[in-house]
């Protein structure tokens, strides 16, 4: 028998973002038309050439060397982000684009992603594969 129980995170909420149920969290209940990854926070300080990250499970409350992600790109389309730190390079499609997002991307980076300002170093190393992603997905 396995003992081992799962490791849990903390999720980000964004305090700002309404709700379409007043009983459950923005993320769960989003309002019609919201984009993708409403009531997630973006990481203050953490854009870089028009993209900002935004944060899904809170690492800066409880650093971690994953998580759950996602990047808002200058026309404010969104593509989620399974990350892991400090570990070798990788840029690996998770899931494919769809209507409203362009995709969700397993990336790897040696950086760490404990602060804002790890954030927005990580982000740097990834724009120019998210610039790529994003443009060949764009109409």
């Amino acid at each position: 028998m396995n003992d081992e129980r799962p490791v849990t995170r903390p999720i980000a909420t964004d305090p700002a973002a309404t709700s379409a149920d007043p009983e459950l969290p923005a993320f769960i209940s989003p309002p019609e038309g919201a984009p993708a990854y409403y009531g997630f926070p973006v990481v203050e300080g953490a854009q870089v050439d028009g993209f900002q990250l935004g944060m899904i499970t809170d690492f800066l409350t409880q650093p971690d060397t994953y998580g759950d992600a996602y990047v808002i790109a200058p026309d404010d389309s969104r593509a989620g982000l399974v990350w892991q730190s400090e570990t070798e390079a990788r840029f690996e499609e998770a899931e494919a684009p769809d209507d409203r997002t362009w995709g969700v991307w397993s990336v790897g980076l040696p950086l760490p992603m404990r602060t804002a300002a790890d954030a927005k170093e990580y982000l740097r190393a990834l724009v120019p594969e998210l610039r790529r992603r994003w443009d060949g997905w764009r109409p």
